[in-house]
């Protein structure tokens, strides 16, 4: 017999498989023994009171055998003489999954990659964090898995367009990712497990007759009757049947690439911030109501959303127990992004914190027309938000200090628009410098996000802190 059954219980006893057990045969109305066994379903946190509970939903088998694994093994097909060719240009998780997705099809993909593989790449980023060097090529965004291989593996979105995300969450277990991540209501992968991972794509991929060109940044485009024929690369020119664009949005040289060939770009409205970091102990005590966090509890994660004065201001990227790493891709630009470890276990938890912007917003700001006059580009150009990060990321970095030392400051500091005496600990290896950020934010940002961080602190009780 099978039955699907809901539990709540203490984290002590959801840590607790035999106690699990005791739970099901309750409800089964029969004796331990006859339960065969259960797979989690569902988990998740319910930390509202102040008593955290877990709810659990699992299948449980009484009196009948009892399967362990509930991943689905996807079948991929051998290509290397497959009669259709598609060209995937870039090889973070967009292009890795439309990969395998195209081997699945018995379609041979043809990966082109700007930077390097995992291992080659980990040099680039240790003198990044060291000496402050940017790569262009070989940075936290391009190289192997794209800004995806250090950037958590969070595995979670709202919206229910996604297609199909249970396929997806397959995959990674079917690559060496934890079975967790089928169940939890927020998975999580980790920085430490997701290079592994990535590797184990790419290796199936060759290993179906895929090709995979590392160090090949595509340069342009050869097009005829409306269709792009071919790719030039610096390490020659491919043709295919078709063509992925999966760039993610800092190849900035692609779009403008694009739009130079006349290929239809429309500006998309985004969100522009800092990130904010506190103690992870001090988000803890919030989200779980206590000095000290359970053992049986996960770091603490927070989720906030404010409208001021008509814009969202939200975060986005939580990070329990993680770092904040550098993540620019052009020398003299500063940009940051946060991950955690598959433990979640560093002593401090980040969490971007932006507000939405539009082509609105930014073309009446001060300054902003001549930078674009100086790059000759219209203030009409579907790419003028593109040149707006940019000029962001160049404010940062010079108001920072150079060797992408962050400018940054104590939140209530940054609230009433004081430069901090003094910073406290941060993971951010290349070091911090105290400024006013309203020197390098804009305008409609910095008061946005002062605003926010003070309804913040209202609703959570702690989290407006000079930590």
């Amino acid at each position: 017999m099978q039955k699907q059954i809901t539990l709540k219980l203490l984290p002590s006893e959801a840590a607790s498989n035999q106690i699990i057990t005791s739970y099901i045969a309750g409800v089964f109305s029969c004796a331990v023994e006859d339960v065969s066994g259960f797979t989690i379903l569902k988990r998740s946190i319910d930390a509202r009171g102040k008593q955290a509970w877990i709810n659990l939903s699992v299948l449980a088998y009484k009196n009948e055998p009892f399967y362990v694994s509930t991943v689905e093994n996807i079948q991929f097909k051998k290509v290397s003489t497959a009669a259709k060719k598609v060209i995937v240009i870039g090889a973070g998780p967009a292009g890795l999954f439309a990969a395998l997705h195209l081997l699945e099809k018995g379609i041979q993909p043809v990966i082109l990659e700007r930077g390097k593989d995992v291992r080659a790449r980990r040099r680039d980023l240790a003198i990044l964090n060291r000496e402050g060097i940017v790569n262009p090529e070989s940075n936290y965004c391009f190289g192997e898995g794209g800004a995806g291989t250090y950037s958590d593996g969070k595995l979670y979105t709202r919206s229910n367009k996604r297609g199909n995300i249970n396929r997806v969450l397959n995959l990674f277990v079917q690559f060496g990712a934890n079975e967790q991540i089928l169940y939890d209501a927020h998975p999580h992968i980790g920085t430490n497990k997701l290079p592994q991972i990535i590797t184990a794509m790419r290796k199936t991929i060759v290993e179906h007759g895929g090709q995979f060109l590392f160090d090949t940044k595509v340069i342009d485009l050869v097009i005829s009757n409306g269709f792009i024929t071919s790719v030039i690369s610096t390490n020659g020119t491919f043709s295919a049947d078709a063509i992925i664009l999966a760039t993610g949005h800092s190849a900035r040289d692609v779009f403008r690439l694009l739009d130079e060939k006349k290929i239809l770009v429309e500006a998309k409205p985004f969100a522009l911030g800092v990130r904010i970091e506190h103690p992870q102990q001090v988000i803890d005590s919030i989200q779980y109501h206590c000095d000290v966090r359970n053992e049986y509890l996960p770091p603490a994660s927070y989720s906030a959303v404010q409208q001021v004065n008509g814009k969202g201001v939200f975060s986005f990227c939580m990070c329990p127990g993680g770092i904040i790493a550098p993540a620019a891709t052009s020398p003299g630009e500063l940009v940051v992004n946060g991950w955690s470890p598959s433990k979640r276990n560093n002593p401090f938890a980040n969490s971007g914190m932006v507000v939405t912007v539009s082509m609105d917003d930014v073309i009446k700001l001060p300054g902003f027309k001549s930078y674009l006059h100086k790059r000759n580009v219209q203030t009409s150009s579907p790419l003028g938000l593109m040149y707006f990060q940019q000029m962001v990321e160049e404010d940062c970095y010079h108001v920072g200090g150079g060797k992408l030392v962050a400018p940054a400051q104590r939140m209530t500091d940054f609230c009433a628009g004081k430069v901090s005496a003094s910073l406290p600990d941060c993971s951010y290896l290349p070091g911090l410098h105290a400024i006013d950020l309203g020197d390098c934010l804009p305008h409609f940002i910095h008061k946005s996000l002062q605003q926010g961080f003070a309804a913040f602190g209202k609703k959570m009780k702690g989290y407006y802190t000079n930590e």
